[in-house]
Formats: structure tokens, sequence, C-alpha cells
């Protein structure tokens, strides 16, 4: 593409940081960029018309860990290791809300639930059982109990009576989310171009140069923000997840009121606009759903209804309104990736599924390391 002097002069010269990833990760380090670095000129390259990873397709769930997760992270990570995740992901929360305002992402802290179905008898029973164990590896962070047993007021079938309560896990709509972070991006000056697709650079001591699908220009710091997608460029052990979501038509009455977890986090539910987003299901087939593709599939989906009609809504008729799928970043670690990986290049990836409750906190974590 031929630029005009126009173009080259007020988007691609005198660039100072280049930040590839356009979502939560890469304008809160925008962000944090600016208040370091008043002058700069920041530029953020996005390969969608929005944000192509999780950042605006995820179920906009404002965790740290439920009981059955905590237990399965301390099998491959030590307590302190576990501990520092949750006071990352919480504080990340923490971030997130002081730098857009509760009303700005409709923040409400209704409260999370994990439940149990009956054919999970075993993992059930070691949950409840390990309650005041869990409550007192994160009491030092929340200073009470987080975890409490409660009776199942929801009605759910084919579960056990007993669900898992976290009086501090809320939501928040996604959408509005990401609107406010954009416009406050726009707000510091800071440029942000989509349809940008970042497919090589060029290092040498003194200057990196960036090629994109439409333009090749120069730039002083090069920032990966890309988490699922970040392997293609960044070569870090990070591989991408596929998740799955769906939403029903709105629902009269409907008694469902919270977030919701279920099969060690496997599945996620929870109420938004009188509706049931229902999204998981990426242990049915972990092979089919290691992909950057943004298909759905008819194994999952049809798992997803059906845990709906036997499980969640058993007593209430739906219609599902619309199905979509978004990329998180994983790896051997659910420790994210905040590195430098050359003179002038840098990440900020690999969230482990809890963009949402990290992603402000690694923004700031990476525009600090440089």
């Amino acid at each position: 593409m031929q630029l005009s002097y126009w173009e080259i002069k007020n988007w691609f010269s005198n660039v100072d940081f280049t930040i590839v990833g356009s979502g939560i990760v890469g304008l809160h380090t925008a962000i944090r960029l600016r208040e370091r670095f008043p002058e700069a000129k920041i530029l953020v390259l996005e390969k969608g018309v929005l944000p192509q990873g999780a950042s605006t397709k995820n179920a906009g769930f404002a965790c740290f860990g439920s009981v059955s997760e905590i237990l399965d992270d301390l099998k491959t990570h030590t307590e302190e290791e576990v501990i520092q995740l949750i006071q990352k992901r919480y504080a990340g929360l923490q971030l997130l809300r002081k730098n857009l305002g509760d009303a700005a992402i409709a923040y409400q802290p209704l409260g999370g639930y994990e439940l149990f179905l009956k054919e999970d008898e075993a993992l059930y029973s070691d949950c409840i059982s390990k309650i005041p164990l869990i409550n007192d590896v994160v009491r030092p962070l929340f200073k009470s109990d987080v975890y409490t047993k409660v009776n199942d007021s929801f009605k759910f079938k084919n579960t056990f009576e007993h669900l898992i309560f976290n009086t501090f896990e809320g939501q928040i709509d996604t959408g509005n989310m990401m609107q406010a972070l954009l416009k406050k991006a726009a707000f510091h000056d800071i440029l942000i171009l989509n349809n940008q697709n970042v497919s090589d650079y060029q290092e040498t001591n003194d200057s990196l140069e960036v090629v994109t699908n439409e333009v090749t220009f120069k730039t002083k710091k090069l920032i990966f923000t890309t988490n699922g997608f970040a392997s293609e460029l960044t070569k870090n052990e990070v591989k991408p997840a596929r998740a799955q979501v769906l939403i029903t038509k709105p629902i009269e009455n409907l008694h469902i009121k919270g977030t919701f977890h279920l099969d060690q986090g496997y599945y996620y539910f929870r109420n938004i606009n009188n509706r049931v987003l229902f999204g998981g299901g990426r242990n049915l087939d972990f092979e089919a759903e290691t992909t950057t593709s943004l298909a759905t599939t008819e194994k999952i989906q049809n798992r997803l209804q059906d845990l709906l009609k036997n499980v969640i809504l058993p007593d209430t008729p739906f219609e599902i309104e619309h199905s979509w799928s978004g990329i998180m970043g994983i790896g051997n670690s659910k420790n994210p990736i905040v590195q430098q990986l050359s003179n002038h290049v840098y990440c900020g990836v690999r969230m482990g599924g809890m963009g949402v409750a990290i992603g402000s906190l690694i923004g700031k974590e990476v525009a600090d390391l440089i």
C-alpha cells in the first residue's frame, strides 16, 4: 500500500511504542505507558475489526478461582505460587475497576457459586471437605473466609444439594468494559489501527522494523500482548485454547443471579439481561479446541444445550439466540509470561483463561518493565 505524506507523518513516523493486540492487556499497557511517557507516540495494532482473542468474547466473570480449580492448581503449583496467582487476579480486578469505574463496566458483586453433577461425587466430597483448607490458603489475602457451603436455591437438577459460595466474586459487562477501555485509550492520545496483522519484525542494535499486511514502519519498542496467538511471533510456550459460548433469548422471571462454575471450571454460566450465558466444554476435546479458529462445533454446542436443559434450566423453557467462541492463552503453568525478549521487544501473554481478572495488571507490569 502506498501511504500518503499525512499518513506517514501522523501514524508511522517517530513511533516510540508499538503494541500488538488491542485487548485488555494491550490497552492497559498503552495507558500505563502514557502515564510513564506523556509525550511518547504510542501505536496499537489489531489484526481484527475488534480484539481477536477473548477480550470482547469472554463471559465477563470477575473471578479468581473456584475451590475445585484451586485444588487442581495445587497439584501442579506450590502453595506460594497459587497464592501469588490469586493475589494477581484479585489485584487485577481491583485495577480494572479503578481504571474504568464500576458503572462503566456494569460491575455487580452478586457472588459466585460452584455446583457439582451427581456423577462427580468424589470431586464434590473432596471440594466440600477442603473448604477450610482453601479458606486458610486465601485468608491472608482477604482477611476472612471466602468460600462457604450453601443450599441450592436455584433448583438445579442432577446436582448435589449444596453449592460452594464465593462472596468476593462478581460479574461485568464485557462489551461495556472494552468500549470504556477504548474510549480511555483514545482520550489519552493512543493511536489504534485495526485490520493490521503483524507478520514479521526485524531488529538491529538500534532500530526495529515492523511488517504488517499493509505497511512497514520503524518503532523504538515493540510489545506483544496477543495472548493465545503469542507463539506465532514470540516463540513463547503459549497454546491457544478455544472457549465456546452460547446465550439464550430473554427468559421471563429468570431466577439465576450470579456467576456459576461447573466441572472444575470447564463450564461456566451467568445471568445477563434476563438471559443465561453459558460457555465451556473444552475438556470434551482438548486436541480439537487447541486452535485459533473462531468456529463453534456441534459436539460442544450440543453438550452446552444438554446441560442447560437437564441441569441449569430443567423446568424452564428456553431458546438459544446466538453462539460464538473466543481464544484464550494457556500453557504448562498458569503464571503469565511478562518478559523482555530482546533489546527492544517485550511481551505480556498467557492469561490462563483469567484475562478479565489479570489482564489489566499484566498490562501494567509489561509497561513498567520497559
